[in-house]
């Protein structure tokens, strides 16, 4: 069992900055990427930003780069992710994955239960 857990949502006004931790613990696999997605209601939930086991590999969607930069810490298993001059458009509840694959950009199997991010105008 992988537990998955995410933090450090809230709301922000717009050019605002947050940081989201997301912590893993259990029965994780020896070496995993990491990922970010985000899901607003009634729309698929959609990927944000992924990053590698030895963080050599990042990925990210267009509409963040250069705003929010993922990073990750494998001693303590933690994994945030930056994000600088928000939107209101970025505001969703953001997802953590386990175990994202580069290869074929498809997330992992496990999930946090996600946290609220809004951006207000």
């Amino acid at each position: 069992q992988v537990q998955v857990v995410e933090s450090g949502g809230g709301l922000v006004q717009t050019g605002g900055s947050l940081r989201l931790s997301c912590a893993v613990s259990g029965n994780t696999p020896i070496i995993y990427a990491m990922g970010w997605f985000r899901q607003v209601p009634g729309k698929a939930r959609e990927f944000v930003a992924a990053i590698s086991w030895a963080g050599d590999l990042l990925e990210y969607e267009d509409s963040v780069k250069g705003r929010f930069i993922i990073t990750r810490e494998n001693s303590k298993n933690v994994v945030d992710l930056q994000m600088n001059n928000l939107k209101p458009e970025d505001t969703a509840v953001y997802y953590c994955n386990v175990g994202y694959l580069f290869r074929t950009k498809r997330p992992g199997d496990y999930w946090g239960q996600g946290t609220q991010v809004t951006v207000s105008s």
